[in-house]
């Protein structure tokens, strides 16, 4: 079971974190500073995987962007390895090459993604076609919802409306 995911810059700045697992804010705040510290300290030929207190830490750092998991002592790193990438390709295939400003700028649907490919720290769905249509889903209901209407058809009065317009 994944218990958190981080997502940070070369710089540290937290950009994306999701917790499946109940922590303080003041807790979450420890844990992500004190992890952030530790990645950005090890060299890159280093191995993607920590032990730290009682979890595996796994990552990767994709162009300026790392991924970071928590996951439990028994669960396999290598399987979390390729949630990441995984995660890492919808990211690619949605923006077409993601970079940091994407995820800065449309975190919603960074969001949204992850939750379609997991859910309560367990991948959900490994299909990135279902994940993908999902979110293009998503999108179409969020343009729909866009759309200029007048004041009476927000007030669900549509009918005095197009009858005052004749």
């Amino acid at each position: 079971m994944i218990h958190f995911m981080l997502l940070f810059s070369r710089q540290g700045k937290l950009r994306l974190q999701k917790w499946y697992i109940s922590q303080t804010d003041k807790a979450k705040k420890k844990i992500t500073r004190d992890l952030v510290t530790l990645i950005l300290a090890r060299k890159p030929k280093m191995c993607s995987f920590l032990e730290w207190k009682e979890l595996k830490i796994v990552y990767k750092r994709y162009a300026s962007l790392y991924f970071c998991c928590a996951i439990e002592q028994q669960d396999n790193e290598l399987l979390c390895l390729e949630v990441i990438h995984r995660y890492v390709e919808l990211l690619d295939k949605y923006f077409g090459s993601v970079c940091e400003l994407d995820i800065i700028f449309n975190f919603e649907k960074a969001y949204f993604m992850l939750d379609e490919f997991i859910l309560g720290g367990e991948v959900q769905e490994t299909s990135k076609k279902n994940v993908l249509k999902a979110i293009a889903a998503q999108d179409l209901l969020q343009e729909d919802n866009n759309e200029p209407k007048s004041v009476l058809e927000d007030l669900g009065l549509a009918n005095i409306a197009s009858a005052l317009s004749s």
